[in-house]
Parts: structure tokens; C-alpha cells; sequence
């Protein structure tokens, strides 16, 4: 055990001494959060600036429909005149919407008959749908205003026309709604996790063989197995302190940062669910490691191994990606896929729910099982004297 921890010491001490290479290691894990905070930034400007100010609006034909255009300005929408060529203004971005009244508007509306209209928009820009949805629904206002009167004239009730009367109860909880902006969280969690230890891995197998000083070391009478183990818990301290890192940060932009506010989204990551995201993942750091080491032991040179390990991340982090526009709930089958079965779980505490126990552990312990057997793995590779000189095959 002795010669282990002295092997733990000796890389971690190498490890810091790269103050370049360390400081990367490190400002990688904030990459996530800060693309978060943009994020919310982004949102939140857009969505105020589309919510808090006058609506306005485009119209063309205004002369078709006083009615209409009464009824706006009584709403207090300002109006302007759509260009001539209103589609393509729509379409290139110019205007979000254009809402056109055609000549036989008025009439069909005197007439009792349905008034034709077009409501211009493009649907695949996401600038400017607040401002449409504003305009629709105003439109639906005029609409039902319209029918009841007509049906008042004619004496009747207008709640003859209205069969349902809808009450939509949402079960959602506050902490629920937020986590759809936090769904990319497990993604830049488990992105962290497997990137943070990459540096070390390849400087302390790969590295060393390319700068000839592996074999000295496994000559010098220690058992390559604890020379292995203190070079893998040297990796393992590492990415520890990397994911601890990634977590803090979270919590600081989720927990502190004030745009957030903009969304009028109650946002929170409490200390309880920060300590239940460590030990969701705590299991992930020995298969991601174990990997690592892996990769950079059969990789031929230095470069090669980090050319492997820049895109190592993005395998088991894309389920992430996904799950924030594909929800999948969780289940026993999914916890059996390691790193895919702790994102789910992630989702769930993120929403302020509390996680299954007996998907948790099976997930934590399908996950360390791999990671002890991929381990294992690491240890048989180093016995074999091919590895001092050439990538180990088969």
C-alpha cells in the first residue's frame, strides 16, 4: 500500500507542476455551467423584450377591417403598414408577423359569415413566436367577442356555443418547470467527468513510454500492479476534484446568478440534491478512469492518445443531449446501461423528484462492476512486456 500512495503522490505532484495543462483540466469542467448562464441569458432577454413591451403590429389591408382595427388599438397594439411584399419581409426575418384583411372582410363580417384573414409568420424562427402567439390570441379574443354578439342579436345565449368549460389543473411543481432549462446539465456533467482525468492518464502511461521512462519504472522491483493502482487513483483523485468542481459551479449559477430571475423561473440546486448528484455519479469516476488509462496504454503515441480521449466524452454524454429533447422514463432496462442510467437519474433530481433506490443501486453497481472488470483489464495489460515498447494488441 505504501507504494502505492508514494506513486499517487509522485503524479499528482507532475500533475500540478503542468500549471498549463492543469489549468485547462480545470477550466473545461466550467465550460458547462457558463454556456448554461448564457443560455439563460439569451432566453430571458428574448423572452422579455418579446413579453414586457408593447405588441407590435404589421398590417396590410387595414382599411378592410375597422372593426378589426379598432379592436387592436383598444388593446393597445400599435399599428403599422406591412410592406407590399409581406411574405418576404416575414421570411427573411424582417417582420415576425404580418397580419393581412382582405377586401371582402367587413362584409362577411356585417353579413354574419366567417371573415376570411391571413396571419403571416414563420414558424421555423424562434425569434418572434412570442410576438405571433400574442397576435393569435388576440385574434381568438375578437373571434368569440364577435360570435356572442351576433348570438345576442339573435337572442340567444353566447354559452350555447361554448359546450366546455376547461379547467386545466397543472401538476407540475416549481423545481419541474425549471428543469427544462437544466435538462443539458447531466450532458456537461458527465462530459466533465470523463474529460477531467484524460490529462493525467495519457502523461502517465503513453507519456512516459514515448519520453522512455516507463520501463525504468517497472524495473525498479515494485509490483506493476501497485505502480497501476497508484497511477489510476492518482487519475481517480483528479477527476474527483474535477467533478466536485463541476457541481459547485452548477449550484452557483443555478443558485446565485440573478438572470436567471428574467425567466421568472424558480430555479434551485440545494446542497441535498448536489450530494445526490455526487453519489449518482461517484460510480462513473473508476469506468471512466479505467477507460482512460485503457485507451492511453494501447494508443501509439501521445498525440494518438489524445486525439482518442478528446472524443471519449462524447459517447456516453450524447444520451445526455437527447434526454433534454427526448424524455425517457426511467426504467429497469435503462438502468442497466452504465452512464445512461445515471443521467436519467440526474433528470429526476434536477426536477425535484426523488429517485428510485432500487434504480439508483442498480445502476451504481452494474456501472462499478464495469468499471472494476475494465479495471482488471488495465492491470493484465500492464504484465505484459509489449507494452514497454508498442501498443498492447488483443
Amino acid at each position: 500500500m505504501r507504494e502505492v500512495l508514494i506513486v499517487v503522490r509522485k503524479e499528482l505532484i507532475d500533475a500540478f507542476r503542468d500549471r498549463k495543462g492543469m489549468a485547462a483540466a480545470l477550466f473545461y469542467p466550467l465550460l458547462g455551467p457558463i454556456l448554461l448562464l448564457a443560455l439563460f441569458a439569451v432566453i430571458g432577454q428574448t423572452v422579455g423584450a418579446e413579453t414586457d413591451q408593447r405588441l407590435e403590429l404589421a398590417v396590410g389591408g387595414a382599411n378592410n377591417g375597422p372593426a378589426l382595427v379598432e379592436f387592436l388599438r383598444q388593446n393597445e397594439v400599435d399599428l403599422t403598414t406591412a410592406p407590399t411584399e409581406s411574405r418576404a419581409a416575414v421570411l427573411a426575418g424582417d417582420l415576425p408577423v404580418v397580419l393581412e384583411i382582405g377586401p371582402g372582410f367587413q362584409a362577411a363580417l356585417d353579413a354574419g359569415q366567417p371573415a376570411p384573414i391571413s396571419l403571416i409568420a414563420d414558424t421555423s424562427r424562434q425569434t418572434g413566436s412570442i410576438t405571433v402567439d400574442r397576435v393569435r390570441e388576440l385574434l381568438d379574443q375578437f373571434s368569440a367577442q364577435t360570435a356572442a354578439t351576433r348570438l345576442r342579436t339573435q337572442g340567444l345565449d353566447p354559452a350555447l356555443i361554448v359546450p366546455l368549460t376547461i379547467a386545466e389543473v397543472d401538476v407540475a411543481t416549481e423545481q419541474s418547470r425549471a428543469a427544462a432549462f437544466l435538462n443539458l446539465a447531466p450532458y456537461f456533467i458527465i462530459f466533465a467527468l470523463f474529460l477531467g482525468g484524460a490529462g493525467i492518464a495519457i502523461d502517465t502511461t503513453v507519456g512516459e513510454r514515448d519520453r522512455r521512462s516507463l520501463e525504468p519504472l517497472l524495473l525498479t522491483g515494485v509490483p506493476r500492479s501497485r505502480l497501476v493502482l497508484g497511477k489510476m487513483l492518482a487519475a481517480l483523485a483528479l477527476t474527483l476534484l474535477i467533478v466536485i468542481e463541476t457541481l459547485l459551479a452548477f449550484a452557483l449559477v443555478i443558485n446565485l446568478i440573478p438572470v436567471i430571475g428574467t425567466l421568472d423561473v424558480p430555479v434551485s440546486f440545494p446542497p441535498m440534491a448536489i450530494m445526490l448528484v455526487f453519489l449518482i455519479i461517484a460510480p462513473i469516476i473508476l469506468l471512466a478512469v479505467a477507460l482512460q488509462m485503457i485507451i492511453a496504454t494501447v494508443s501509439s503515441n501521445f498525440k494518438e492518445a489524445q486525439s482518442y480521449l478528446m472524443f471519449l466524452p462524447l459517447i456516453p454524454a450524447l444520451p445526455g443531449m437527447f434526454l433534454a429533447f427526448l424524455p425517457v422514463k426511467p426504467a429497469l432496462w435503462n438502468m442497466l446501461i452504465p452512464t445512461f442510467g445515471q443521467q436519467l437519474l440526474i433528470n429526476q433530481v434536477v426536477r425535484g423528484e426523488q429517485p428510485n433506490l432500487a434504480h439508483a443501486l442498480i445502476s451504481a453497481g452494474v456501472t462499478l462492476l464495469t468499471g472494476l472488470a475494465l479495471t482488471l483489464l488495465v492491470l493484465r495489460l500492464y504484465q505484459r512486456e509489449q507494452i514497454l515498447f508498442k501498443p498492447a494488441s488483443g
